[in-house]
C-alpha cells in the first residue's frame, strides 16, 4: 500500500510542478492546490499506514493508530483552503483589472 501511495504522491508532484510552469495564472493556482494535496499524503504516508484502534481510554486493543499526524494534516488542509480561496480571489481580481491571465502579458504590462 505504502508503494502505491508513493507512485501517487510522486504523479501528483509531476503534475503540480508541470501545471506551476505554464502561462495561465489559473493553471498556478491549481498546481498549488494540487502540491498542498501531494504533500498532505506525504506526510500521511510518511507517518505510516497502519492499522489499529482509536486512542480511547477503557478499550481493550493491542494497537493504536497514532493521532498526532492526522491532526497535523487536517490543520493543512484548512490553512490549504484559506490560501487556495485568497489566491483565487487574487487571480480573479487579477483578470479584471487586466483582462487577461497569461503571465507573460501581465509581466508586460507591469513593466510599462
Amino acid at each position: 500500500m505504502e508503494i502505491l501511495m508513493s507512485i501517487t504522491i510522486g504523479v501528483l508532484f509531476m503534475v503540480g510542478t508541470y501545471l506551476i510552469l505554464s502561462k495561465s495564472l489559473l493553471r498556478v493556482v491549481l498546481s498549488l492546490v494540487i502540491l498542498s494535496h501531494a504533500a498532505h499524503l506525504l506526510l500521511l504516508t510518511m507517518a505510516g499506514l497502519t492499522e489499529g484502534g482509536a486512542p480511547l481510554l477503557n478499550v481493550e486493543t493491542a494497537a493504536y493508530t497514532d493521532p498526532l499526524p492526522q491532526a497535523l494534516i487536517l490543520t493543512a488542509i484548512v490553512i490549504s483552503f484559506g490560501v487556495t480561496s485568497f489566491l483565487l480571489v487574487l487571480a480573479y481580481r487579477t483578470y479584471k483589472e487586466h483582462k487577461t491571465d497569461d503571465l507573460d502579458q501581465l509581466r508586460g504590462s507591469i513593466d510599462e
